[in-house]
């Protein structure tokens, strides 16, 4: 018997073990990932999106500049053995697409239209320590700042989404800097971590405690929280001042575009969502979908550099989760000597096609063995 079958087989299970948070995906997973990718990417190509591919690996100081300070704490870092400076991978690939635009494309015309799609490795955080390798599209639309480009991205969200075949999709909507406008002008800088912590939790007792003079406006805040139309009727009844007013103006414009560019789209309103959006500075929206428990994107609007820009991030293992099975692509068995035109009429038929590597092979055995659901002989396809 040889070294290598003497080798006892928890040993070799225990090399292939795999850290916290990382998985293979097998044959059937894999496919159904870059099949599902690659139909949320055709949608944003039809329309417009270009396609970009920043790195994996930056700089750190490139990497985490600006809005990328943000994602500091998400983000894993190592020394680059030739330069010796110390680099970092990717935990969003926002800020990359925010780079590319600010300097690589810095004279492309305006608006401009990125799509990307990539995997990106986060720190875990609380909660979701299993998510560290993480799968994203997405798109950014980066120069005008105004409701109808707020309702472009998410729409074409929600277009995406359909083709996938994801049903009851709805997209939550916030303003942080509603809140946020609110609380700053109220509440000193040293009780609005515990403030925030409360509205975070919904916790109405804790708001009512930390308030102050606004514990009022904010718990009318919470109770906002739902159906898009009532939310707005109780934020109407707010007496909101000339610099907070501007931000629920424009929560009302971009309900109001989204509905006229997609009817039925499922909208509801969270005034006080904070969670996640560490760099964002309007209109932000979170995706989910009846049936799934998990967040199936997010996005809004930031600053790329000192341009305006709104974008969407979907995540492709959540998509697929929440999506229905796609059918199996049907794998017929073929003997070495078929020929080039019958191939490609078998590929032409949607089959994909597994071909004998000896003569002599039992056509029908060697199918069923290799998973195939047909095999090929005397000219025509048989099922197994």
């Amino acid at each position: 018997m040889s070294s290598f079958d003497d080798t006892p087989a928890h040993d070799m299970r225990g090399d292939a073990l795999l850290p916290s948070g990382f998985a293979d995906l097998l044959p059937g997973e894999a496919e159904a990932e870059a099949r599902g990718i690659a139909c949320v990417m055709e949608a944003f190509s039809r329309h417009g999106y270009q396609r970009v591919r920043p790195p994996m690996l930056e700089f750190e100081n490139a990497l985490l500049n600006g809005a990328g300070s943000a994602l500091q704490n998400q983000t894993f870092r190592l020394m680059d053995p030739n330069s010796h400076r110390m680099m970092a991978l990717r935990p969003d690939m926002t800020t990359q697409i925010a780079r590319i635009a600010q300097i690589r494309l810095q004279d492309a015309p305006r608006p401009l239209r990125l799509s990307y799609s990539g995997s990106c490795i986060v720190v875990g955080t609380p909660g979701r320590e299993t998510d560290r390798q993480v799968s994203q599209a997405g798109i950014e639309l980066i120069g005008p700042d105004s409701a109808i480009a707020d309702a472009e991205v998410v729409a074409l969200g929600a277009q995406a989404l359909d083709e996938l075949g994801i049903e009851d999709v709805s997209f939550d909507l916030s303003m942080p800097a509603l809140a946020l406008g609110i609380i700053d002008k109220a509440i000193p800088a040293k009780d609005r971590a515990a403030l925030l912590h409360a509205l975070d939790r919904k916790d109405a007792g804790a708001v009512a405690e930390l308030g102050g003079s606004i514990a009022d406006v904010l718990l009318t805040l919470l109770r906002a929280a739902g159906p898009a139309d009532r939310a707005l009727e109780i934020l109407r009844g707010l007496d909101l001042s000339d610099a907070v007013r501007p931000h629920f103006e424009r929560l009302v414009e971009a309900i109001s575009a989204l509905r006229a560019r997609r009817p039925g789209i499922r909208l509801t309103v969270d005034p006080v969502e904070f969670r996640g959006w560490q760099y964002h500075t309007g209109l932000c929206v979170t995706v989910f979908a009846a049936g799934s428990r998990e967040e199936l994107g997010r996005g809004g609007r930031y600053l790329a550099g000192k341009e305006p820009a709104c974008g969407l991030t979907l995540r492709p293992q959540a998509l697929l989760r929440a999506a229905p099975l796609p059918p199996s692509r049907p794998r017929c068995y073929v003997p070495l000597d078929i020929s080039a035109e019958a191939l490609s009429g078998l590929h032409s038929q949607g089959f994909a096609t597994v071909s004998a590597l000896t003569q002599d092979a039992s056509v029908a055995e060697e199918a069923q063995h290799l998973s195939c659901t047909h095999f090929w002989r005397d000219g025509a396809t048989h099922a197994l």
